[in-house]
């Protein structure tokens, strides 16, 4: 079985056993997960300069229903500047139907349909660790800085564990530096472990926020990946 395929059916199997009901924000674990995460997300990006909304080009690799491009939307990004792209088809047609002005393909990160230094910033949630393969991992980390622009940069957001999901395999700094080769590197751990906020927010959405802020306790590095 390929890589590619293993990945659908992965993905097939969480759809068949109704695990998608816990990434919305109906649960409250996923909703203080995402409100959490758009704070660190505005604080990486002003990091680097990238406020100005109106004029930025960016990709969503792995772009699922879309919720990155939704909320670039929400800040002021022009559709016309932004794109996705996913693997899987019901993916591609949920981000189609809200995202109707915005360029959205099915296909993999190994092979991105667009021109060399095309994107001011390309963001990946959560792609690499889906991916068990070193190979393809690194071929889809010289796409996403090969469609960058020099300077552009790679907004990176994903485990570095996950013990619960043998699909999946965290990826460390150490292991996300060699990756990105001649890149400058700003990372730091974000997010309280899913599994403890699911828990702890049903109780006490305080009680997570103080647990948060335990570096111990933050489960995925959120990085800037600069393009020389």
């Amino acid at each position: 079985m390929s890589e590619l395929e293993r990945i659908r059916r992965v993905y097939a199997r969480r759809r068949a056993e109704g695990r998608e009901a816990r990434y919305t924000v109906f649960e409250r674990g996923n909703l203080f997960r995402l409100l959490t995460l758009e704070r660190d997300l505005v604080a990486a990006l002003a990091a680097e300069g990238l406020t100005e909304m109106p004029a930025l080009r960016a990709l969503d690799a792995g772009c699922g229903g879309g919720w990155w491009l939704r909320t670039l939307l929400r800040w002021g990004a022009r559709p016309e500047h932004l794109a996705g792209i996913d693997l899987l088809p019901e993916a591609i047609a949920a981000a189609r139907a809200v995202h109707p002005d915005v360029r959205i393909e099915q296909g993999t990160a190994e092979r991105l349909p667009f021109s060399d230094g095309s994107f001011d910033l390309v963001s990946q949630f959560t792609v690499f660790s889906s991916i068990l393969d070193r190979p393809m991992q690194r071929r889809i980390a010289a796409e996403l800085v090969r469609v960058l622009r020099p300077g552009g940069v790679v907004l990176w957001y994903d485990f570095t564990v996950n013990p619960g999901n043998r699909d999946t395999r965290g990826i460390r700094r150490d292991e996300l530096a060699a990756l990105f080769p001649a890149c400058r590197l700003r990372c730091r751990r974000v997010t309280l472990a899913p599994p403890l906020a699911r828990l702890i927010t049903s109780r006490s959405w305080l009680a997570a926020a103080a647990l948060e802020s335990i570096p111990l306790l933050r489960t995925h590095l959120l990085a800037t990946i600069r393009r020389p």
